[in-house]
């Protein structure tokens, strides 16, 4: 193994998505297996997402969820990828995590975004706006403060002041340079797009300014990884999401994943085929030798401390086993 790859943690996160054919139910304790196999495995972290409204998506309420996989595993970082930060109040943010701190001290981490409901119709049951996404820096330093008992209210938030959760800041555009201000670890994807990706990085690192959460900038890159024993096989690990991402941006509305067969029998329209072939490239597939050498790539360009894997397919038996390979590649356990 590099020593690339023996310096670089790697950490899960999962999204909770729903299959055809299985329900939403189904969908969050799937992931509650997965982060004790994950945890088996020697994942230094496991994740859970934010999604409101959205058909194809089990995980609604991340910091609940994450409770349920504190609980059920007893070694492994648990937390959240993220919790969108403007659909909520930064004090009953920081009493949630100071909850599961409180329950699993040591254990909890605070992912937090910036994006706001996913439709004009989330948004508009969430009470929130477009907007609202403007002042993310105002509600994230708000929401550190409650930790820190520095509110100009008055008010003292019961658990989490005094407690150390860890944030992460995940950062697309503008979120590099919020988590560069506010001197906390980013989050940044996806592997598609490297110069972009490369080009956050670099502008978080510039900007950095150390803080009690962090002395030094800490990169968390995130992304799709598929491993099997030939590549065709991988490949096919990515088929239901590549074409569950096509149909959501033809359709409006994101679907349950297919399986990879029913996917390949598909007829799509060009557009269709089009956003299908464009979810496909430039993902991180192979067999184990194949995939080592694309995520050494991967931590050099970058300097990432840890990789984030984010990959969502049908067949849970495939997950599982690309999981398997990838934590052999990583020399964990």
């Amino acid at each position: 193994m590099s020593p690339a790859l023996s310096s670089t943690r790697f950490s899960v996160l999962d999204r909770s998505r729903t299959r055809e054919g299985h329900t939403a139910p189904e969908a969050l304790r799937d992931t509650v297996r997965l982060a004790q196999q994950a945890e088996r495995l020697g994942f230094h972290r496991f994740w859970v997402s934010e999604h409101h409204g959205v058909p194809g998506v089990a995980g609604s309420a991340p910091t609940v969820l994450a409770a349920a996989v504190a609980a059920a595993t007893r070694t492994i970082r648990v937390g959240t990828g993220g919790v969108m930060l403007p659909n909520h109040r930064p004090l009953v943010v920081a009493e949630q995590f100071g909850v599961l701190e409180s329950l699993f001290p040591g254990r909890i981490d605070m992912g937090l975004g910036r994006s706001v409901g996913f439709t004009d119709g989330v948004r508009r049951a969430l009470g929130r706006d477009k907007d609202d996404a403007d002042d993310f820096a105002g509600q994230l330093d708000e929401l550190l403060g409650w930790f820190g008992g520095t509110s100009p209210t008055g008010v003292h938030a019961r658990p989490p002041e005094g407690l150390a959760v860890p944030p992460f800041v995940l950062a697309m555009g503008e979120g590099a340079e919020i988590a560069a201000r506010a001197g906390l670890p980013m989050v940044i994807g996806d592997l598609r797009d490297r110069d972009r990706m490369r080009r956050g990085i670099d502008r978080y690192r510039a900007g950095f300014r150390p803080s009690a959460w962090a002395e030094e900038p800490y990169v968390v890159v995130s992304g799709t990884v598929a491993v099997a024993d030939t590549p065709e096989r991988a490949h096919r690990v990515l088929l239901p999401e590549a074409w569950a991402m096509a149909y959501s941006r033809t359709h409006g509305t994101f679907p349950p994943l297919a399986p990879a067969d029913e996917v390949e029998r598909r007829t799509m329209t060009a557009k269709e085929r089009g956003f299908y072939e464009s979810g496909l490239t430039g993902q991180v597939y192979g067999t184990e030798e194949q995939v080592a050498h694309e995520l050494e790539s991967v931590i050099k360009e970058t300097g990432a401390q840890e990789i984030l894997v984010t990959t969502s397919t049908y067949d849970r038996e495939a997950l599982l086993e690309s999981y398997r390979g990838l934590a052999r590649i990583a020399g964990l356990g």
